[in-house]
């Protein structure tokens, strides 16, 4: 972690656990650092604004062409760049420095929002050329993402590391349950609305991500090959801590989602209606949003491993209560709770790979880890789906939820390095 600990880029990357201090007690740690906030800052707003896109986009294209296929195809083609180009986006973000690509990847999506306002303005006629928007849009994402993830540990110390993992997480879940409520709202009065609020966002995110003093980090210099294209994948398979993070959380999402799923449990099975649907869709966020900040400031000080294999049985569990709940206040209560059990494996995992990964490859293996992540939201829901046609919505739901436990249960055996992890500050 080469910025904030002040070491010269030409000392080879140390192991972190063999040089850090006890996480601070101070819920806002993270904050005190100048450059985490203009980052944080950053990412909220690049959030929320994408949040507005999509809500936009989506009432947009089906308002044109009134086939569900095409909203399909609108989440589709905005993922599709992050699978195709994760070599690609892993190895500029270690190369090219993080701060840059995250600045000029914010100012793409915000030249994006405008060509959305320009198309809406001249009179939308054809969804084709909303999905070249789209696809390019979802290439200055592809770029982003790993650059942002991997730029945290250049701006705070070890110590503040986990602190920021919470705070960014609350960041996320706040813009993306109040962002769709905005999108739908300044939609309601112009989609012009709509793409100029998003379009001015992404530009001031991408002028606070330019204002942060350059940080310290170990760019890669190796003629590019196939060795430093595969660097990410070939540091997870050898560092079982971060590989059994990652794929734990693969398996567990491809098994335990149930988002999916959701409209036919306020349609038919709770019959909550439209605003219960709100209400359902809600419930995770909630839930991880207030554990998130009770984490903000009160950091898991042992026992990491053991406690994140703990929760994602808990997600488990009240995914599987969720899928046989006929109640519905149990039902929501279910939901906010998988989330919050959710919140406390994302912030170890996040934390543990972030930490376990040396400088040099982190924009590599965090490209690999967002598609991973990606991947098993997009085929989960396609595995709840399908299992719903098959075998009927609760069963599937339920399966989903028992498959999740054993899954915990499963890689801690199976990975005993990330079962004895105990300190998120990078030591075991």
């Amino acid at each position: 972690m080469s910025g904030c600990l002040h070491r010269r880029l030409d000392i080879p990357d140390i192991p972190p656990q063999m040089h850090v201090s006890a996480a601070s007690d101070d819920r806002y740690a993270a904050f005190r650092h100048s450059s985490y906030l203009r980052f944080w800052a950053a990412r909220f707003l690049t959030t929320f604004a994408t949040q507005i896109v999509s809500v936009a986009v989506g009432w947009q294209i089906y308002d044109l062409t009134r086939d569900p296929f095409d909203l399909g195809l609108v989440g589709l083609i905005q993922f599709a760049p992050s699978l195709l180009l994760f070599l690609v986006t892993g190895v500029a973000s270690d190369r090219f420095g993080r701060r840059l690509i995250m600045g000029l990847a914010a100012v793409l999506e915000a030249l994006c929002a405008i060509a959305l306002l320009v198309l809406t303005l001249r009179g939308l006629t054809s969804a084709a050329e909303v999905f070249v928007v789209l696809a390019v849009f979802g290439v200055a994402r592809a770029f982003f993402g790993p650059a942002a993830a991997s730029l945290v540990a250049n701006l705070v110390p070890p110590e503040d590391f986990a602190n920021a993992v919470a705070w960014n997480s609350s960041a996320w879940q706040t813009a993306t349950i109040v962002g769709p409520v905005a999108g739908g709202l300044l939609y309601g009065l112009a989609p012009e609305a709509a793409y100029s609020v998003a379009a001015v966002f992404m530009a001031v995110a991408g002028v606070l991500v330019f204002s942060i003093p350059k940080p310290a980090q170990h760019t890669e210099s190796e003629k590019p090959s196939l060795q430093t294209l595969f660097a990410g994948f070939s540091y997870i398979r050898s560092e079982k801590i971060v590989l059994g993070a990652i794929s734990l959380d693969l398996f567990a999402v491809l098994l335990g989602g149930a988002i999916a799923l959701l409209p036919v449990y306020a349609r038919d099975i709770l019959e909550l209606g439209p605003w219960g649907l709100g209400l359902l869709r809600a419930a995770p966020g909630i839930g991880a949003l207030a554990v998130a900040f009770w984490l903000a400031g009160h950091p898991i000080r042992d026992h990491a491993g053991i406690i994140m294999f703990v929760f994602v049985g808990f997600f488990g569990l009240f995914t599987a209560t969720f899928g046989m709940s006929t109640a519905p206040w149990l039902s929501i209560l279910a939901l906010a709770l998988l989330g919050a059990s959710d919140m406390v494996s994302v912030y170890i995992r996040e934390t543990l790979i972030q930490l376990w990964t040396p400088d040099r490859v982190r924009g590599r293996v965090n490209a690999v880890n967002m598609v991973f992540v990606g991947a098993s939201n997009e085929l989960g829901e396609f595995r709840a789906g399908s299992m719903a046609a098959l075998i009927g919505t609760v069963p599937a739901v339920v399966f989903g939820g028992v498959g999740a436990i054993g899954i915990a249960a499963l890689w801690a055996w199976l990975f005993p390095e990330l079962r004895k992890a105990r300190r998120l500050d990078g030591r075991v």
